[in-house]
């Protein structure tokens, strides 16, 4: 059976985070895997807590996992302060690892911040250097790339600018375009879109940590990068269609669309 990682934080509410990533992982077909980064208090209508894991604690269970069951793709979602990303860097190169998506969680759906300036820095000169693959939103985008993206050539300059601390893939996602929610691929020197048609549904809470696991999920199983972001969009489209309406605020979409 393939294998995947996911580190990240943990969603009460179970439509982000870890909870997302593991649904995923088992619809893909994946026996996934997890290291706990922080606890959040949370719900559909926001976050009300973090509390970070200590970043040995982290690398113990990195070393658990890696000693036992080898992950064949790794995703990296919420990691909100500096030490626990140097200690993710420093397992993830002890151990080799293969396939690495990173989901770059700077803002949550519902407006708060997520991660610390210090955070920030070393996401930028530790953790995107080692990706195989990056997949911001426009608004983590923004911050990476230090520009405003409003349209869909201000995503193609975006994806230039943060090249500057990466060679991996970049997948901006977008999600916020105004009038499309078509995504950008920048894959070595090719510029691949993949597009689709906006949703009429605010039940979107945990795309972009699903979007990733079931692009680390599809890396698992053989895919390259190109089909395993075709096929992952695919699912979360149909996942968001599904139309699904859990919770009182921005609920999350529905991971096991297929099978209910």
């Amino acid at each position: 059976m393939p294998t995947a990682l996911t580190i990240a934080g943990s969603d009460s509410s179970g439509g982000a985070g870890i909870q997302a990533d593991l649904k995923t992982m088992t619809v893909h077909g994946v026996y996934g895997m997890s290291v706990i980064t922080a606890i959040t208090a949370q719900n559909t209508t926001g976050v009300f807590g973090i509390e970070d894991i200590d970043a040995k604690m982290v690398e113990m269970q990195m070393d658990a996992v890696f000693s036992d069951i080898f992950p064949g793709a790794v995703k990296i979602g919420m990691v909100s302060n500096a030490q626990i990303i140097e200690s993710i860097v420093k397992k993830l190169r002890e151990w080799n690892a293969q396939n690495i998506v990173v989901d770059t969680v700077m803002v949550s759906t519902s407006g708060h911040d997520l991660i610390d300036q210090s955070a920030m820095e070393a996401l930028k000169s530790k953790l995107l250097p080692i990706a195989d693959i990056i997949t911001p939103n426009i608004l983590e985008a923004q911050k990476l790339a230090n520009m405003e993206i409003k349209c869909k050539d201000d995503m193609i300059k975006a994806a230039n600018m943060i090249r500057q601390y990466t060679d991996a893939s970049i997948l901006i996602k977008g999600g916020h375009l105004e009038e499309t929610a078509d995504d950008l691929l920048c894959c070595k020197s090719e510029n691949i879109w993949f597009n689709k048609e906006r949703l009429n549904n605010t039940n979107t809470h945990g795309t972009g940590c699903t979007l990733s696991s079931s692009i680390c999920s599809n890396l698992a199983k053989g895919m390259d990068i190109i089909d395993a972001v075709r096929c992952a969009k695919e699912y979360v489209y149909g996942a968001i269609k599904d139309g699904m309406d859990i919770g009182k605020g921005n609920g999350p979409l529905n991971h096991m669309y297929q099978y209910v």
